[in-house]
């Protein structure tokens, strides 16, 4: 065999692998895995069938936070912080009621109290007082903790963030 004919030889299975390169490229670009290996800005998502729902219970058992705790070692100045997001519908002045009622002393008055406000029924006939506890899960996700609620904010996920913001109402009038 002459040089000539190594050099073909080589030429061949380098561009063999460059197709086979192109194609799986092409192919993960299609599909969605965009032929990168090992790249974790991709979503996946897991398929539940209803044999599936007892062990979606057991792995969803997160250990249980001490809002108490959270809450004595709260930081009313980061809690400050985060009200900025309230303002647009809460003011801080007793009976400055906006699109939402006014958080004056909020903490331990009576849910569905603000004078001057008119609240959805899922809260007005509540009976329960805002304690931090209730207002951690309310802040947390305010459709789920009150369904029928006129609120329409999302909800703040982090307990840390509730703990703070509720620290920081509570010096607000109390």
């Amino acid at each position: 065999m002459d040089s000539f004919e190594i050099t073909k030889v080589v030429g061949a299975v380098c561009g063999s692998l460059l197709i086979f390169l192109l194609v799986q490229s092409g192919a993960g670009a299609i599909i969605g895995g965009g032929g990168h290996h090992g790249d974790d800005h991709h979503q996946s998502y897991t398929v539940l069938f209803e044999e599936d729902t007892e062990e979606m219970e057991v792995a969803e058992d997160e250990p249980e936070i001490d809002f108490a705790a959270l809450y004595a070692a709260a930081d009313a100045g980061a809690g400050e912080r985060l009200f900025r997001a309230c303002a647009a519908c809460h003011g801080l002045e007793d009976g400055a009621n906006g699109v939402g009622p006014h958080l004056y002393n909020i903490v331990g008055r009576d849910i569905g109290a603000a004078g001057g406000f008119d609240y959805s029924d899922a809260l007005a006939g509540m009976g329960e007082v805002w304690t931090p506890e209730n207002l951690s899960g309310f802040i947390e996700a305010p459709s789920s903790w009150a369904p029928g609620t006129k609120m329409s904010y999302r909800g703040m996920r982090d307990v840390e963030d509730r703990a703070n913001l509720i620290a920081y109402l509570e010096s607000i009038g109390g």
